[in-house]
């Protein structure tokens, strides 16, 4: 009985120490691709209603994307890197698309719908930031 527990508990750790190595090796899937960020500044008296943004202003926009889209992310900023200091973003909604041409392509015709729709969750001028993924 104690060999089988011994065996069962070899075999489980090299298969965790295999699952480990392997995503150390992996890599990384979003090299290449253009990322999109959309910061959202905080300052006093500002608002930003991150439910809206979740469920309604960042899936019309995914819609829009298409199949150019691999994946998109939302962050609602909790603190400064900077103990002390004001948090610089109340949020920032990010794209991760295959294409910049393409993107441009999707956004420019809506862009008023898109930009209308920022009354309804928050009264804060993004600031956009279009990079390319290194690592």
């Amino acid at each position: 009985m104690e060999f089988r527990f011994f065996l069962s508990v070899i075999l489980l750790t090299a298969s965790l120490s295999a699952f480990s190595q392997q995503k150390k090796s992996e890599p990384a899937t979003d090299k290449g691709l253009i990322k999109v960020s959309v910061m959202y500044p905080f300052s006093e008296g500002k608002t930003f209603n991150v439910d809206y943004y979740e469920t309604k202003h960042m899936p019309m926009v995914a819609g829009i994307l298409g199949s150019n889209l691999v994946k998109y992310t939302i962050e609602k900023g909790v603190a400064s890197g900077i103990p002390n200091q004001p948090l610089p973003f109340m949020a920032v909604g990010t794209f991760y698309i295959k294409s910049l041409s393409e993107y441009q392509s999707a956004i420019t015709p809506k862009r008023d719908e898109i930009r209308a729709d920022f009354a309804n969750y928050t009264n804060v001028i993004p600031v956009i930031l279009v990079s390319e993924v290194v690592r």
